[in-house]
């Protein structure tokens, strides 16, 4: 799924009244776009496969469409993020609760109890903390995008020298010979990049309702 790093959670109530038109592709192709990678993520840090992710990206957009005509944005009730993080939450523990009661291409009757073999063999679909697997993507793909954007705004050889003192946390020393650079242009560059990133991601988080 390749998003446009400007349309990364640029979720507005405008979007939002836009969505509820079934026929907008556009504005659907920009939702779909945007948090499908997000679901799928948590999804497959919660434990799912790839079939199974996918499933919950699918599953948890077509609900969103079903609901998004009785959602109203209220900041005082709750968030969009937090509307969407819940539906994707009960997907997932659908697709965890349905592997219990399948077993070497068996499956039980939902009535049965399993077996403690089959229970320990899977996961706890309680215990696998969706809510922090949501924020820690959020995060994630927030500073990605903030990243993307200052890329564009400095130079190749700033972003190359934040990149490795920052991200890769290469010694100081070591980026400066490999890239031929003076030692302060090294920490000229993680100050000059960073500070644009930290702006980029307050400007995310200001979008997000």
């Amino acid at each position: 799924m390749n998003t446009d790093p400007d349309e990364f959670i640029p979720t507005r109530a405008s979007l939002l009244v836009r969505l509820k038109r079934w026929d907008d592709q556009e504005s659907w192709k920009v939702f779909f776009d945007t948090y499908g990678k997000l679901i799928y993520s948590v999804a497959r840090k919660a434990g799912l496969g790839d079939a199974e992710a996918q499933d919950v990206v699918q599953d948890t957009i077509f609900a969103a469409a079903k609901k998004l005509p009785e959602f109203k944005y209220d900041p005082a009730l709750g968030s969009f993020k937090g509307w969407l993080s819940q539906l994707t939450r009960w997907r997932i523990i659908d697709h965890l609760r349905k592997r219990q009661y399948e077993s070497h291409g068996e499956k039980l009757r939902r009535e049965e109890t399993l077996s403690t073999a089959v229970a320990e063999g899977q996961p706890d679909p309680e215990a696998c903390g969706l809510d922090d697997l949501w924020d820690e993507e959020w995060r994630k793909q927030a500073l990605e995008t903030a990243m993307e954007k200052a890329k564009r705004r400095v130079s190749a050889a700033q972003f190359q020298i934040f990149y490795l003192y920052v991200i890769k946390n290469q010694p100081a020393r070591d980026v400066a010979r490999n890239l031929q650079v003076k030692l302060p242009e090294v920490y000229f560059a993680k100050l000059k990049v960073g500070r644009i990133i930290q702006k980029e991601i307050k400007k995310l988080e200001n979008k997000m309702i």
